[in-house]
């Protein structure tokens, strides 16, 4: 891969659907889950696990009160960026400066554990410079999604809980085929712990 292609792992939310279930003190990113590998391991271990190690360019977007996500974070190569907001544009947005000088961002969300590394490596690999591109599991969009170059305008302007599906209009997007409901399937409440 000729292009410089940076993860922004997306960590601050604070899991409120999760938390009205399990109680107020569990953080999600935290609880422990099954890989698709059958190892326990908790979901934001898991989320970092499945990144492809040629991703070396990567950012973990989360807040101070999160010490065990940064570590974890760390652990996996990643440069910590605090955030003092919980919204999904304001993360992106400081995710993207962290790493402005990158060719295009791939958004991970943190609490989406069950993504096939293939599934991916084909997003990255499809990333352009005017392109969005989106696995598509059975008809419906999914995660991860990359940003070319031309976005990051864009992507740096977002705030609040907007993310960036607004940008999709701005340019191509690529739908990238996939045989892998792990792009479509995010922890928000204890149950979602088990892959099935």
């Amino acid at each position: 891969m000729s292009q410089s292609i940076g993860v922004i792992v997306l960590a601050a939310g604070q899991g409120n659907r999760f938390r009205q279930v399990a109680g107020d003190d569990k953080d999600k990113l935290l609880a422990d889950c099954m890989g698709r590998d059958g190892a326990v391991r908790s979901v934001i271990e898991q989320v970092l696990v499945n990144l492809p190690s040629a991703l070396d360019k990567r950012f973990l977007v989360t807040t101070a009160d999160r010490p065990q996500v940064s570590r974890m974070g760390k652990a996996y190569g990643c440069e910590i960026v605090l955030i003092e907001t919980t919204g999904m544009g304001d993360s992106i947005a400081t995710g993207v400066a962290a790493g402005a000088q990158l060719d295009g961002w791939l958004m991970v969300l943190g609490d989406m554990p069950f993504i096939l590394p293939s599934s991916i490596e084909r997003v990255v690999d499809q990333i352009a410079d005017d392109c969005v591109s989106v696995p598509v599991q059975e008809g419906e969009y999914g995660h991860p999604v990359g940003f070319g170059r031309s976005f990051a305008p864009g992507l740096m302007a977002l705030s609040g809980d907007r993310g960036a599906k607004g940008l999709f209009a701005q340019g191509r997007v690529v739908e990238v085929r996939v045989d892998d409901p792990g792009v479509l399937w995010d922890v928000d409440v204890p149950e979602k712990l088990t892959f099935k």
